[in-house]
């Protein structure tokens, strides 16, 4: 039998960088601590521990442009608008997100009104051109740019979606400049010209960064015979370095979506799992990522990221600052305070040994949660006394608690964070978080996941094999994803409009076959946005090419779903129209576990504590106990158990005279 070629996939995070490597049932794991400003050196580092020097295919996601974003450290940019429209960007909705406070503090925008410039130019509602473009203009603009010093320049042309050619030929012309250019037909070619300047200036801001990262990345992966790069999208695809550069705004969620890429691969791989209903919940160093998946995750069009909304679409996440790193402390009021702020990889927590705040690892090493023999596989060593001294100053400031009281709070309250964020994509949207499998993963996942289980009564529980690195395992076996779409905006009629969305899905699969080595392998899958006639807001319906017919009772099951009524009878509209094409990766050989044998020896080391590489398919641990692996410990409470499945998945229940039985 020929060997296959390994697939690397890589996930960059705040404190740690995760990669797994997959190749014929094979599977080698590795994790290693960031490299903040010099990202691929843990990135190259990581791969080429698990390649062991043979030739591989890398995956990665990202956090490049995230941190450019959120850090405010991306390019030097100008906004090119029509006339009259430069300050779209700073009035923005006008909404009030702090609705009592005398003194609203709201984000500076990315581009000052002072490199926002406008140029003569109009098209109309319906597409037709009102105003020509003024192109004598043009080299004026390009002087005024050039005296701006910018890296970069968005174009956003009103009602640019319906007829692009006003800002192709500004982008053809600034590009044959030198400057990099976001185009907002190419990045967004939807209505509400707020939120389509928005993400296009988000893309500029962020893509010179990309584009350095990844053309370096690129040139010292291919030395290391780590080839076929590709980068994780926000949407669970992947993209061609080329692309990603392009469209850097669609990887600012790529780690989610990595980390809900491998949860679905493994609920999938489960013989015990039935239905694919999870409430996963990935908790980093940073922050902690929940989600919501039936059959498949679900995607939005409105995310906001520090203020900034972001239209392309991306995995539906939550996300709150609560990881491993977040930083405790006490405020002004004498109230314990944990995150949003993180120790990140430097200085890390205390038990880092480097200086460290207190941190929600420290108070997990004074409880005894983290076996420092086991962190990291033992190459990195956990300064206890450090967590204990830096726990112990926490306490005298809360009032004088003992060290061990402190780490109880600080555990507390980050899972109360935690809770609200699970309550915000479950129970805020109509869903009973009792009948879904809250899966836990990331480096903290199983040290909380039983505890949030027993707060929101969730009776089933995951954590899945190779939780601390389930973000690489995503990115290693996500599939190739294009897009293409736009608004449409007509009243659905049954004997009219699924001829016409069948002409247009027609259009778009045509225009995206061309973009792959085999079209032919191609999965298509059509969203639709959808609202009744007369809302401002709309729902997503995602169908197959041949279900068109369909889509207004599956748009009336999602209005009920969500806000707890339909109005069957009214008008329904549609309003934005994309078609997604999929070339799936190839399958995914999981190692399949072994039953125990008789002889075998057992897993327990010392009371309550189990080696998980010990454990087989079909052994049932009960709690209290703790199960520790080189990337992961998982606390398994008093009143459940778990149970491995044939790929190493364990299972939570409720013991029998649990407090839910």
């Amino acid at each position: 039998m020929q060997k296959s070629e390994m697939r690397i996939g890589v996930d960059t995070g705040g404190t740690f960088t995760d990669v797994i490597g997959l190749v014929n049932g094979e599977l080698r794991s590795w994790k290693l601590p960031s490299t903040p400003g010099q990202f691929e050196r843990a990135v190259l580092e990581g791969a080429s521990e698990v390649s062991k020097g043979e030739a591989a295919r890398l995956i990665h996601s990202s956090t490049v442009a995230t941190n450019a974003l959120l850090e405010r450290t991306g390019a030097r940019c100008a906004l090119i608008t029509t006339e009259g429209f430069r300050d779209v960007l700073e009035l923005g909705r006008q909404t009030r997100p702090d609705l009592y406070a005398l003194c609203p503090q709201k984000p500076a925008p990315l581009i000052p009104r002072s490199r926002r410039l406008e140029i003569k130019e109009r098209v109309a509602a319906d597409g037709s051109i009102l105003t020509p473009l003024d192109v004598e203009a043009l080299p004026g603009l390009l002087d005024q740019l050039r005296d701006l010093e910018v890296d970069a320049v968005a174009v956003v042309f009103l009602f640019s979606f319906l007829r692009p050619e006003h800002e192709q030929e500004v982008g053809r012309f600034l590009r044959d400049a030198g400057f990099q250019v976001s185009l907002s037909h190419e990045i967004l070619p939807v209505f509400r010209e707020y939120e389509r300047c928005s993400t296009t200036v988000v893309n500029a801001y962020v893509q010179p960064e990309m584009t350095r990262y990844l053309d370096l990345l690129e040139a010292q992966a291919e030395a290391l015979q780590l080839h076929g790069l590709k980068i994780m999208q926000s949407n669970g695809g992947i993209l061609s370095p080329q692309r990603a550069g392009a469209l850097a705004v669609q990887t600012l969620l790529s780690g989610p979506a990595a980390g809900l890429q491998g949860a679905l691969e493994l609920a999938k791989a489960s013989d015990r799992v039935k239905a694919l209903n999870l409430i996963t919940f990935d908790m980093g160093g940073t922050s902690s990522d929940v989600a919501l998946i039936q059959d498949a995750p679900g995607l939005t069009t409105e995310i906001c990221l520090e203020s900034f909304p972001i239209g392309v679409p991306m995995v539906d996440v939550h996300t709150v600052g609560a990881g491993g790193g977040s930083i405790a402390s006490v405020d002004s009021g004498g109230a314990l305070q944990v995150g949003p702020a993180s120790a990140s990889a430097v200085p890390g927590p205390a038990c880092y040994g480097a200086g460290g705040p207190p941190t929600v690892t420290d108070a997990h090493v004074v409880l005894g949660n983290i076996r420092p023999q086991n962190f990291l596989q033992g190459r990195m060593t956990l300064d206890v006394d450090a967590a204990v001294d830096a726990l112990t100053q926490l306490g005298r400031e809360m009032g004088g608690l003992t060290a061990v009281q402190a780490a109880e709070g600080v555990l507390r309250l980050v899972n109360l964070h935690m809770e609200n964020a699970i309550r915000v994509i479950s129970v805020q949207r109509g869903f009973d978080p009792a009948l879904f499998t809250l899966m836990g993963f990331g480096g903290a996942g199983g040290l909380h996941v039983f505890a949030l289980a027993e707060a929101l009564q969730i009776p089933q529980v995951m954590v899945p094999c190779h939780p601390g690195v389930l973000s690489a395992l995503g990115a290693a076996v996500s599939s190739m994803r294009e897009e293409l779409g736009g608004t449409v905006m007509q009243k659905w009629d049954k004997e009219k409009t699924p001829a016409f969305v069948a002409q247009w899905v027609c259009e778009y699969k045509k225009a995206l076959r061309k973009r792959f080595e085999f079209p032919e392998a191609l999965v298509f899958q059509l969203r639709l946005e959808m609202r009744y006639v007369g809302q401002s807001h709309e729902l997503q319906v995602s169908i197959s090419p041949d279900e068109i017919a369909e889509v207004p009772a599956r748009f009336h099951d999602e209005h009920a779903q969500r806000y707890g009524h339909a109005e069957r009878d009214a008008e329904v509209e549609l309003v934005t129209l994309r078609v997604e094409a999929e070339w799936p990766a190839p399958v995914c050989e999981l190692p399949i576990l072994a039953p125990r044998k008789p002889e075998d020896l057992p897993s327990e080391l010392d009371t309550g504590v189990h080696l998980r590489e010990r454990i087989r398919r079909g052994d049932m641990i009960v709690g209290p106990a703790l199960i520790v692996e080189d990337f992961h410990s998982m606390l398994l409470p008093k009143g459940w158990r778990v149970e491995a499945d044939q790929v190493g998945n364990l299972l939570g229940s409720k013991v029998e005279g649990g407090i839910y039985e």
